[in-house]
């Protein structure tokens, strides 16, 4: 006996089959990948640096074939950072000013200890340096660390206790007293003196000194320094490169405990990896920081640095026993400083 279906049922029959191969279609088409978010938690003066490497590199990650991405930065003093994403600031990206603030996040877990190996130049994909900032024609006559402490004369420079450019800044100060047979404790204890306001972070100390015209000179990172006369005019301002300073060795690190699914594992590591190639290099070197490859940098750009003395953090200990014995609560820095 024939099998034959109705014409109804036959209807139904095809609809049954058109929407199941159109269910096994889908199933058989992958999703579309799903655009990943990454927060950059930076330090204060790195925003024009990190506006630049951050569209440089969305659009290299389009060009590998990933969905374009959204790379969020926060910026502000690099302690304060610090703190930030311990007490919940979700950053999966931290580019942060020394390496203790760094290692302040990897005590609470949310990093491993030996994060600094993890990366190129003990995870440092540029360095800068300290270097003041004057007034045009330098009427205070300032050239060294001495001249800060003379009649009259005021340094801005930012707080120790929430910049990480305040300790580079300290350091620098406390190395050429040590290196010119001067009691540096005595001699950083005078400097502080000469500081009408200490600002949270590097960029409000510069607006201090820049536009609310306080101070006659800025303890300042070498790269917001040149920032300054290129934003406020070369007429303004003057740069003095001081006998001795610091090698400042801004590091970043990957937040294990804020990765919230693979992909955006592979953006943040793709995201670290891409500031050492050439390309991210070239952009660190226009932005006014020295990197360490050249190879596709403007020369002018490279030629632009000076040559300097320069001590390092090793010189101190390292960041564990320079933070402890200088910054942390009732350390040197504590003694010695008395508000205006």
């Amino acid at each position: 006996m024939l099998n034959i279906l109705s014409p109804k049922r036959l209807t139904f029959t095809r609809t049954a089959l058109v929407a199941f191969a159109l269910v096994a279609s889908s199933l058989a088409t992958p999703p579309a990948a799903k655009a990943e978010t990454l927060l950059n938690v930076s330090y204060d003066p790195t925003r024009e640096l990190y506006r630049d490497l951050n569209a440089a590199f969305s659009d290299w990650w389009v060009a590998q074939g990933n969905p374009a991405a959204t790379i969020e930065a926060s910026h502000g003093g690099s302690g304060a950072q610090a703190r930030a994403v311990i007490e919940g600031l979700d950053a999966q990206v931290v580019t942060l000013a020394l390496a203790a603030d760094i290692d302040k996040i990897a005590k609470e877990g949310k990093l491993p200890k030996d994060w600094q190996s993890k990366l190129p130049h003990n995870s440092s994909p540029y360095t800068s340096t300290i270097v003041f900032l004057v007034r045009e024609g330098n009427p205070k006559g300032i050239k060294d660390w001495g001249d800060l402490i003379g009649d009259g004369v005021e340094v801005i420079t930012p707080n120790p206790k929430t910049s990480g450019g305040a300790r580079w800044n300290y350091l620098a100060a406390w190395a050429w007293a040590e290196k010119n047979g001067k009691d540096p404790q005595e001699f950083v204890k005078s400097l502080f003196t000469h500081v009408p306001v200490l600002d949270k972070g590097a960029r409000d100390a510069t607006t201090t000194f820049a536009q609310r015209g306080i101070g006659d000179v800025l303890l300042a990172w070498e790269n917001e320094a040149y920032l300054a006369q290129k934003e406020l005019g070369e007429d303004q301002f003057d740069i003095v490169v001081p006998s001795v300073s610091i090698l400042a060795e801004p590091p970043v690190a990957l937040v294990e405990g804020n990765i919230h699914s693979d992909e955006q594992r592979k953006l943040a590591e793709a995201y670290l990896n891409f500031l050492y190639t050439p390309e991210a290099q070239a952009i660190i070197f226009k932005d006014y920081y020295r990197g360490w490859d050249t190879s596709k940098a403007d020369p002018a750009d490279v030629a632009r640095f000076p040559k300097l003395d320069l001590v390092t953090i090793a010189d101190f200990g390292g960041w564990g026993d320079a933070q402890k014995k200088h910054f942390a609560d009732g350390g040197v820095f504590d003694q010695i400083y008395t508000a205006p």
